[in-house]
């Protein structure tokens, strides 16, 4: 059975730099067959056809394809597209060059469950000044990420072992008798409130889509 992949989309706008007046989209899916996709980008509309998986990997081959007619034209000779093995990136130049942003990228104003923001690409029209630079770097898998989470060498700040022994420090006898220093109680009473006032877990920063 035919699915619709996910599509996600940003743009930005320019009336005096047509390579700055650009829409993203970005077909997300992963290992694409490369000999069944079937991409036709005409200047109102997108047609996209293709077949993800591979059996050789135990990856079960699934079909997926979707049409969208543009809110306005783009230009087919000057868009450019690129594909990895997670997704299909396009950089669609659009046809009149202008400040505004389109304020949808499809003709009609319906929902489509398939098509989302990429928040990852996109900016306001106010702060577009140096932000090519990063959708580049966006358009590579950010595969470095995923080593932060283990970052092993903070996992003895929670036990804090040596902080037991100050009682026992030559010269420090009177600390004995203040109960409070002995196992760094007092210290403790301020930890959960560190820990909270960090930033927010990344799935409570990301934005509702």
């Amino acid at each position: 059975m035919t699915q619709h992949p996910e599509v996600l989309w940003a743009q930005r706008s320019s009336e005096s730099d047509e390579a700055k007046n650009v829409l993203y989209m970005t077909v997300n899916l992963p290992d694409i067959q490369e000999s069944t996709l079937q991409y036709d980008l005409q200047p109102t509309k997108l047609t996209l056809k293709t077949k993800t998986g591979d059996p050789s990997k135990g990856i079960q081959v699934k079909e997926f394809e979707f049409e969208l007619e543009f809110f306005a034209e783009v230009v087919p000779e000057l868009s450019t597209k690129k594909l990895t093995t997670r997704s299909f990136n396009l950089t669609l130049r659009k046809k009149e060059k202008k400040t505004e942003y389109w304020p949808r990228l499809t003709k009609e104003k319906v929902k489509n469950a398939f098509l989302k923001t990429d928040f990852s690409k996109w900016v306001d029209e106010d702060e577009q000044d140096g932000a090519e630079k990063d959708v580049e770097e966006d358009m590579d898998p950010m595969g470095g990420m995923g080593g932060m989470g283990g970052m092993p060498g903070m996992g003895g700040m929670g036990g804090m072992p040596g902080m037991g022994g100050m009682g026992g420090m030559p010269g420090m006898g009177g600390m004995g008798g203040m109960p409070g220093m002995g196992g760094g109680a007092d210290l403790d009473e301020d930890g959960p409130d560190s820990d909270d006032d960090g930033p927010p877990p990344l799935e409570a920063a990301e934005p509702a889509k």
